[in-house]
């Protein structure tokens, strides 16, 4: 997985984090019981460095990434809507490749087996980091094979972050993607 290790905080990525988020637009650390209180319930453990972070650094920075702000913890988007299925953080989240569902008609699954592996996609095995407005959010991946993987996920389709999936230069994983925001470079450099 490019070297990523989503068990072990590597100081570096945590000084770099650090480095990367505005300190007068973040909201304050969770600390270490509120965190494993957080997973205790879900039945889950956060990803590292995503995980030390938000119990010692930050919980959600106004000031990005995403483009609206790195939500806290336990909030969604406000455009994310009240009608949604619960989230189940503790089934896998369920790819490992991307999938473009919008205009895939060569798809053999009923419509209603689309949907629900699709609402698999936006709810299960992961937290929304944030968004980008429009529809795009960002998701880390908390269980299942991705798990420490960052994923865009939007109402076209699901794709992982990181130069191993071809959508961009970046390294995989919440440091990574923090890194390739906080050198201002796009996104999806590599299309």
């Amino acid at each position: 997985m490019g070297g990523m290790d989503a068990d072990h905080a590597d100081p570096a990525d945590l000084e770099a984090l650090r480095a990367a988020f505005d300190v007068d637009s973040c909201e304050p650390p969770l600390g270490w019981e509120a965190v494993r209180a957080y997973e205790a319930e879900r039945g889950i453990v956060l990803p590292e460095p995503y995980r030390t972070f938000v119990a010692e650094v930050c919980d959600g920075s106004a000031s990005g990434p995403p483009d609206y702000g790195l939500l806290p913890l336990v909030e969604m988007p406000e455009d994310w809507g009240d009608d949604r299925p619960q989230r189940v953080l503790a089934k896998p989240f369920p790819l490992t490749v991307p999938w473009l569902w919008e205009g895939d008609e060569g798809d053999p699954r009923q419509p209603e087996e689309i949907d629900e592996a699709k609402s698999q996609v936006f709810d299960h095995g992961s937290i929304v980091l944030g968004t980008d407005g429009c529809g795009m959010y960002w998701h880390l991946i908390v269980t299942g094979p991705h798990r420490g993987h960052i994923w865009n996920i939007s109402g076209e389709g699901a794709a992982p972050f990181g130069a191993e999936f071809g959508f961009t230069t970046g390294s995989p994983g919440f440091a990574g993607w923090v890194k390739h925001w906080a050198a201002h470079e796009p996104w999806f450099d590599a299309v």
